[in-house]
Order: C-alpha cells, then sequence, then structure tokens
C-alpha cells in the first residue's frame, strides 16, 4: 500500500513526455493491455508492439515489463517486443543479455495449487493458474465466489507461510521475497537502466511497491485509471492513453 494511506487523494496530472535520462518499467495487464476476463484472452496487438519497439530504441534498451505474468507470457502478449521482464511479481526477471534469474518454488505453492484446484473443480468459472513459483485463483467469472475463494487463500497462506498477492479478481500465494518494488531495483542496478531516471507505469495495488521503489530512486509511478489513494506522482485514464503516451516519449 502507498507510504500515505489515509492521505487524500490529490488529482494526479498526466506525466511529462521526456525520453532523455529515464528508464521505463511497464506493467501488462490494465497498464499496457486492457483486463480480460481469462488469463489467456489477451493476445498481441500491432500498435502495442510498435510502441514498445520505437521507445525501447529511443531509450537505448532502458525498458522492461514489470508484470504478475510469467516471462513466457509476457513474451506472448508483447510479441517478443522488447528483451528486459521481470515475470511473478519479481520472483523472476530476464536481463538485457537474455540471462534468465528465477526463484526457486517454496514448497507451500504445491499445497495452495492442490487446494486450489480441489475449489475450482466444482465451481463454474473459477481459473487456477499454475505460475510454478505461485498459484493464483481467478474468480473475475465466478463473483458469487468472492468470499469463499478469500476464506480459502486466508487459510491456505496460514497453512503455508506463502506471501498473499491480491488483484483484479484474483489472489495468488506465491514464493516470499520478491516484489515489483524488488524488481524495479533489481532492474536499476544493471546495465542499460543504471544511473536512469525510474519511472514505473501501473495499475493495481501489486504496483504501488514499484512506484515507491522508483520514488525511492529518484523516479516516480504514473497510476493508470481511475483515481484513487497511491505513491504514483502521474496518472494516465486508460490502456490507449499508456500507448500514446509511449509513442510521444519515442518521438520526444
Amino acid at each position: 500500500m502507498p507510504s500515505h494511506a489515509g492521505a487524500e487523494a490529490l488529482l494526479l496530472p498526466p506525466p511529462p513526455v521526456v525520453a532523455d535520462g529515464i528508464a521505463l518499467f511497464l506493467d501488462m495487464d490494465g497498464v499496457l493491455a486492457p483486463m480480460a476476463p481469462t488469463p489467456d484472452g489477451v493476445g498481441p496487438v500491432a500498435r502495442r508492439t510498435a510502441a514498445l519497439k520505437a521507445v525501447e530504441a529511443r531509450l537505448t534498451g532502458r525498458v522492461a515489463i514489470i508484470s504478475g505474468r510469467t516471462i513466457a507470457e509476457i513474451d506472448r502478449i508483447s510479441d517478443h517486443a522488447l528483451t528486459s521482464a521481470s515475470g511473478v511479481h519479481g520472483l523472476e526477471r530476464r536481463l538485457k543479455d537474455k540471462s534468465i534469474r528465477r526463484s526457486a518454488p517454496d514448497a507451500g505453492v504445491a499445497v495452495a495449487l492442490a487446494g486450489f484446484k480441489a475449489f475450482a473443480a466444482d465451481r463454474p468459472g473459477v481459473i487456477v493458474e499454475d505460475k510454478g513459483v505461485s498459484a493464483g485463483l481467478h474468480y473475475r467469472q465466478a463473483p458469487d465466489q468472492t468470499d469463499a475463494a478469500k476464506a480459502l487463500v486466508k487459510r491456505l497462506q496460514a497453512e503455508t507461510g506463502l506471501s498473499l498477492q491480491p488483484g483484479h479478481m484474483v489472489l495468488e500465494l506465491k514464493t516470499p521475497g520478491a516484489d515489483k518494488g524488488t524488481a524495479v531495483t533489481d532492474f536499476m542496478q544493471d546495465a542499460p537502466f543504471k544511473d536512469a531516471i525510474p519511472v514505473m507505469l501501473g495499475d493495481d495495488l501489486t504496483d504501488e511497491h514499484g512506484f515507491e521503489a522508483a520514488a525511492a530512486l529518484g523516479g516516480y509511478g504514473v497510476l493508470v485509471g481511475p483515481q484513487r489513494e497511491t505513491a504514483a506522482r502521474y496518472r494516465l485514464d486508460d490502456v490507449d492513453a499508456v500507448l500514446t503516451w509511449l509513442e510521444a516519449v519515442a518521438k520526444a
């Protein structure tokens, strides 16, 4: 959550269109791609792919996607537009040299997966996602199961010691030790990101860690979506506004 929790949310302006000196960290769902009913309901879009390639060229490689999705899913949706990426909330990270660093899965992930699958077996619309280092329970298509899903996840978290990562109608139990903030911080230690000004674009509570990390390193966050309490300094309305902004940065 934002460090200024409880403060009155301010109306945030759009971010400046600048390219020199910044490094971009971009969430996927709700930022680069619209939210979909199911995890596989999002696919490549020509405009998105072109914008990512153009802004990466303008920033000489200082662009990374940081998502709750796996790197494999990031590549599928972005059509392999970028090399630098971090998946599963910082638990896996691909560097500019294409090497991948992954955390070892906690033993509790298998326990959570088994519990999620048993829960989903007789609940149409509930989807279980196995990310290796985490387990996700999606109930966007079964909103009547919200309370039951939360109760299950609370019990399994207590049983396994996994970290809880809530999202848009999804609850994820993941291997502890990383988040989107640690992903930003780790990227900023390596070329070509080192010594740049980090700018994190995100829409969800999971992105607040990224906003805070960017601010701590001299940069800022950009909230995408409706105004709310946040650690971000700027805001954009939606995915279309994000792509328009990226296209402008690529030409700046």
